[in-house]
């Protein structure tokens, strides 16, 4: 069902996606920066849960109702960009994202619904889903919601493992950069930057990309 060189192709592309910078892994990143490994981790788990969810989506045939309904679709593009801004603004304007103030560290769960909520409102990664698992899966090989599970599973663990070994990596750093108000401000600027970024070019999706 999954051959040896289908699968290395697939966790290599799969790499390459997930390594790319985005608003999820800036967001494992700074909850590195601000709260340490266990917060990025959560993080990235909320993220890699937002893959599977994506993935059952298009598994079930959700995913089709977005590219099919000019209502749905524009209901999700509205909130998943709504997110990302206020993600951004708050980040450029209160530099509340990346803190090191403990009065200004966020619960935990707070951490894990953010990274959660960040993936699964953001309708992107749903069309990317949909548009890069298939390729992957033939019907000769067995069945094909069986095929798309796994090949999202493994982006999605992917994903969390990925994120937080760049969290790990950030949590590293913080003690030093406690120390330079400057850069934690800059890092806030370019974080909120990001998820703006991100957030208009949701607004800008088409649902027949």
């Amino acid at each position: 069902m999954f051959p040896d060189d289908i699968l290395l192709a697939y966790l290599v592309a799969v790499l390459v996606v997930v390594i790319a910078p985005g608003p999820d892994n800036i967001l494992a990143i700074s909850r590195g920066l601000s709260q340490g490994r266990g917060a990025a981790a959560l993080s990235s788990i909320g993220a890699g849960l937002g893959i599977m969810v994506h993935t059952v989506a298009a598994t079930l045939g959700l995913a089709l109702v977005l590219q099919t309904s000019p209502v749905a679709f524009w209901i999700v593009k509205a909130a998943g960009a709504t997110y990302l801004l206020w993600l951004g603004c708050r980040a450029i304007f209160s530099r509340g994202l990346i803190s090191f103030v403990p009065a200004a560290r966020q619960p935990l769960h707070r951490v894990f619904l953010t990274g959660l909520l960040s993936n699964v409102l953001n309708p992107k990664p749903g069309l990317f889903v949909v548009a890069f698992i298939p390729q992957f899966v033939s019907a000769s090989r067995g069945p094909v919601p069986v095929q798309m599970l796994v090949y999202g599973a493994i982006f999605a663990v992917l994903t969390a493992v990925i994120f937080t070994v760049l969290g790990a990596f950030a949590a590293q750093l913080s003690s030093a950069l406690s120390r330079r108000p400057r850069v934690v401000l800059a890092a806030n600027v370019g974080a909120g930057l990001t998820f703006v970024a991100a957030g208009l070019s949701i607004l800008a999706l088409d649902r027949r990309r």
